[in-house]
């Protein structure tokens, strides 16, 4: 794959032999984002796990104290006063089988998280084949079904993330935008990466974090200490 010139010349401030502090690589990746856009920052953490077993799944949701800089749109599955509690917690679509519908037959999807309250889900669960594949589907370890629509609604638009496992056991997650500056993105990382070491299975054995890196949009990665968390 070609690289541009400046991805090239942050390529060069970083050591691959080094893994670094997490304040260093933050002020790293500022320097190497070659981008004229507010890059997203990302976290790419490998696991010492293995996917395919259920009881080594790794898979939650945490609120990032900076929020990620992007506000995400929700649609509420619900019914009764619950519709209205979403409305006033800031949801953006709320509804019924309408919605079902209109996903189906639209193919719409101008939204970014779907929250369902338990009662719903037999109505969203049609939806499992189009929702799935995208990770839209609503689920209790990430708080996305629940009763209490407006705590949840709420969460997300304050900067609420949700992290799980790909097949080759990575967990990505993005945790800000390059202008947050160090000290914000390094507290966002942190928060992320407790919530995964208290996430971590009773089956998972050996190293649990085998390794962290942390990369922007459009810049190289940047390898962090496992050992200095």
């Amino acid at each position: 794959m070609k690289r541009g010139k400046k991805y090239l010349e942050g390529l060069k401030l970083i050591d691959k032999t080094k893994l670094y502090d997490s304040k260093e690589a933050f002020e790293l990746v500022q320097k190497t984002a070659p981008a004229k856009f507010d890059e997203t920052v990302e976290v790419h953490i490998k696991l010492g796990v293995d996917s395919r077993h259920a009881d080594q799944q790794v898979r939650g949701a945490v609120v990032l104290p900076h929020g990620t800089g992007k506000t995400k749109r929700v649609l509420v599955f619900a019914k009764g006063e619950k519709l209205n509690e979403a409305e006033k917690a800031g949801a953006d679509f709320f509804g019924g089988e309408e919605l079902m519908t209109k996903i189906q037959k639209d193919n719409w999807f101008d939204f970014d998280v779907i929250i369902a309250t338990p009662d719903m889900m037999g109505v969203v669960g049609r939806l499992g084949k189009v929702l799935g594949p995208k990770g839209l589907m609503p689920n209790p370890k990430s708080g996305t079904v629940t009763m209490d629509v407006a705590r949840a609604v709420e969460e997300i638009k304050a900067g609420k993330i949700e992290y799980r496992l790909d097949k080759t056991n990575i967990i990505h997650c993005p945790i800000g935008k390059i202008s947050f500056g160090t000290d914000k993105l390094e507290e966002n990382y942190r928060t992320l990466i407790n919530a995964v070491v208290k996430a971590k299975p009773s089956a998972a054995k050996g190293t649990y974090l085998r390794s962290i890196a942390i990369s922007s949009t459009m810049g190289p990665g940047i390898p962090l200490a496992t050992s200095k968390l």
